[in-house]
């Protein structure tokens, strides 16, 4: 086994790459609620939107068989077109491979559907053409729960780096006295993040009020 460190995300140090989220992709996925999956994967676009992350689009046989990608992650990078590929592996498009080493950066983070498929075979290539891949599980969708489970190993024994949508938001944040993303941030966390982000409401409230009764 590796004993290779990977170093911490930052904005400066990655590219994020959001791979055929379309519906009749999207049908098939078993491992995670529809709309919970459609909630992170814009989380995840959102949060490389922040802190202006390059980010590649890429779909596969939009107009023949899987359709456009999702409306609502297509809203975060309005002016950007997707990649069709006819290939399953996203790096087996010589368009995307370029649009990869034009970013000049050698840390990808990935998500998109399936995690057995349009995943796991372009984390493995391009850890062999020695980039470090990072997988946002919660953002991944597989045809069960054991394809998306296997697939996650699979890619992990080759050497990728799993983790969540949050997780990376919050990676990049890292600290709070970052004010230029601070109020982004917590934009993302309220409107995607759950419970956390109820907790980011109150808390906004408390300490309202508290400021209120204090004055």
């Amino acid at each position: 086994m590796s004993n290779t460190v990977h170093s911490l995300l930052t904005p400066d140090n990655c590219t994020v790459i959001l791979i055929d989220y379309q519906p009749q992709m999207a049908f098939a996925v078993k491992n995670i609620d529809g709309q919970t999956l459609i909630n992170n994967a814009v989380g995840l676009a959102k949060a490389a939107r922040v802190f202006n992350i390059p980010t590649i689009l890429t779909t596969v046989a939009e107009e023949s068989f899987s359709g456009p990608m999702f409306p609502e992650l297509q809203a975060v990078f309005p002016d950007q077109k997707p990649i069709d590929r006819t290939t399953m592996n996203t790096w087996e498009d010589e368009r995307v491979v370029a649009a990869v080493k034009k970013t000049g950066r050698k840390k990808l983070v990935l998500g998109g559907l399936w995690t057995e498929v349009c995943i796991v075979l372009p984390t493995i290539q391009a850890i062999e053409a020695g980039y470090e891949v990072y997988v946002v599980a919660d953002a991944c969708g597989g045809t069960s729960i054991m394809a998306h489970d296997m697939a996650m190993q699979r890619m992990i024994q080759a050497g990728a780096v799993p983790l969540t949508w949050l997780q990376f938001l919050l990676e990049l944040q890292r600290d709070w006295a970052r004010q230029e993303t601070y109020d982004a941030v917590l934009a993302v966390v309220k409107e995607h993040a759950g419970a956390y982000g109820v907790g980011v409401r109150y808390a906004k409230f408390a300490l309202g009020e508290h400021a209120s009764e204090a004055g």
